[in-house]
């Protein structure tokens, strides 16, 4: 008989520590959707648009968040740890901005509250750029360790999308495309310099996240009335961070 009731209070002690873990689970979830409701009730009462729910980045905030709550300490990146954009690339996270806020406290509001209270953090959750989040939340002993990761989501554009892209913004500038398009792809690949039969007058390799922005060289060229007419190539830029910095040639002729 003592053997059946010590397995007995075993079992129950077991169901009960399955229960507390799963209670907390439940909290650290509804921590985690109170954070977000926060945080889209911020921006929307400023006009702002509302951060889209990201799983790659919440995936990269909860483990962060894990590892802040096991070695109970605040920090963007922990010692042998990857910082902020390659654990978001890991988890399949793309973007052209990425930022972070982490915070400790006894609940969700009072550490919604620290972050508005905080400049570089509520610049975080008011920044009209970014459209995306991931938040986690970790439970150490009642103390709850959260995450919020931000981004500028990239899409996958095609290179005759890039193309366009920058090509719109050259014609409203004034300037007449041209349709060398392959030789500008071949001028985008190298390093530096063109290629093709055609010698442009001047010609800019550049990387960057956002297509709709010209280079601050690229336009105090076109303002100089010089230039009458352009060709844009772009080519595959790396894949090395989450970071989307595409890689664009711009070729112009007087």
């Amino acid at each position: 008989m003592q053997k059946i009731f010590l397995s007995a209070v075993l079992a129950l002690s077991v169901i009960l520590l399955a229960g507390q873990q799963a209670l907390s689970r439940d909290s650290q979830g509804g921590a985690e959707q109170t954070l977000l409701r926060l945080a889209n009730h911020e921006r929307a009462v400023r006009g702002l648009a509302p951060l889209a729910w990201s799983a790659p980045l919440a995936a990269a905030a909860h483990q962060h968040a894990v590892r802040m709550a096991q070695q109970n300490t605040l920090s963007h990146q922990l010692p042998d740890e990857d910082g902020l954009g390659e654990r978001a690339s890991r988890f399949g996270a793309r973007f052209s901005i990425i930022a972070e806020n982490v915070a400790e406290g006894p609940g969700a509001e009072s550490i919604h509250q620290e972050w508005m209270n905080s400049p570089p953090h509520r610049a975080n959750l008011l920044d009209p750029q970014l459209d995306s989040v991931g938040i986690a939340v970790e439970n150490r002993d009642g103390t709850l360790f959260a995450v919020e990761d931000f981004s500028l989501a990239a899409g996958r554009l095609s290179l005759p999308e890039q193309e366009g892209i920058v090509g719109h913004a050259l014609r409203a500038r004034g300037l007449r495309l041209r349709d060398s398009v392959t030789d500008a792809r071949r001028s985008c690949a190298l390093d530096h310099g063109y290629a093709g039969k055609l010698t442009p007058s001047f010609v800019l390799h550049y990387a960057t996240p956002d297509l709709q922005s010209l280079p601050d060289m690229l336009e105090k060229r076109i303002q100089t009335g010089k230039y009458h007419s352009a060709v844009v190539g772009a080519c595959p830029g790396s894949a090395k961070t989450g970071f989307s910095a595409y890689r664009v040639a711009v070729l112009l002729y007087e």
